[in-house]
């Protein structure tokens, strides 16, 4: 059952899987090119690719962007919620709304690590892969990378544990739209920024940083013949080597893109400024 949004404080629609229901936002005219499916990064929804659906929609493209089980307008799901639990709505998800065409995944972020499993498990109808500024799963085990994961890690379950408070509703007007959303879209960042559930459910996400990477690792890399385009934020200031690991996808494919962006940051790559580059890798992908 697919049913239409009727609460006016966010866009989409609610598609029930299994007894619970998750938040999708669809763009763009169906045709015979591949969908194009968002992977939001840790904290979250579907509300950061707005942007890119709303510039994707004017060029005659369909997309889909969703929030992941207990994030934004979701209901949660089991425990635990890593790359397989979450790979398995995703594929309940498409599976609810019909749809049949191959498709085109673009992760942000820790997105990058879920679209390893999900990619992996999906190879068959997945026609490229668009990584921005994205995790990879061997981050993990690259020391300086372990220590920042572990630091968000330890940050973002304090914020999950005390969220219940509400000090997250005056927070969220302030720096809860970091990407440079528009009208709608915007408010409702702000609005999912500031929601309890969203913190607990993100906070679980991000525990099982680990447990998801070496999930995607023991799929494999993704095959060579398969295009995938990198983009990455330059103001990000990586070292060399956590670089090179942003950019192996790409590299190790034989239609490979990278692009780095200069003067883009972590967040704002998605929105008003810098959303065009990361339509040029979805581009290339799709030629590809």
């Amino acid at each position: 059952m697919v049913e239409r949004a009727g609460n006016r404080d966010y866009r989409g629609e609610q598609v029930e899987i299994g007894g619970r229901r998750l938040r999708a936002v669809r763009a763009g005219t169906p045709s015979d090119a591949p969908l194009i499916v968002f992977e939001c990064g840790a904290f979250g929804c579907a509300a950061d690719w707005a942007v890119v659906q709303t510039r994707l929609a004017e060029q005659g493209l369909a997309s889909l962007a969703y929030d992941r089980a207990g994030l934004g307008y979701s209901d949660p799901g089991p425990s635990p919620r890593d790359g397989h639990a979450i790979a398995d709505d995703l594929e309940a998800l498409l599976t609810r709304l019909g749809v049949r065409a191959p498709l085109l995944m673009v992760g942000h972020s820790m997105g990058g690590i879920l679209l390893r499993v999900f990619v992996g498990r999906n190879i068959d109808r997945v026609a490229g892969l668009v990584l921005v500024d994205a995790v990879t799963s061997e981050a993990i085990e690259n020391p300086a990378a372990a220590r920042a994961i572990a630091a968000f890690q330890g940050a973002l379950n304090l914020v999950g544990r005390w969220s219940g408070l509400g000090f997250m509703r005056p927070v969220s007007w302030v720096v809860g739209d970091k990407i440079g959303l528009e009208g709608e879209a915007s408010r409702e960042k702000r609005r999912i920024y500031g929601l309890s559930s969203h913190a607990k459910w993100s906070a679980e996400e991000v525990a099982n940083w680990r447990a998801t990477s070496s999930q995607g690792r023991d799929i494999g890399p993704y095959p060579p013949d398969l295009p995938v385009a990198v983009v990455t934020a330059g103001a990000v200031p990586l070292s060399p080597g956590m670089k090179s690991l942003q950019a192996e996808p790409a590299r190790a494919s034989n239609r490979g893109y990278e692009a780095h962006i200069a003067g883009a940051g972590h967040a704002n790559l998605l929105g008003r400024k810098f959303a065009d580059p990361v339509i040029d890798g979805i581009r290339h992908v799709l030629n590809a």
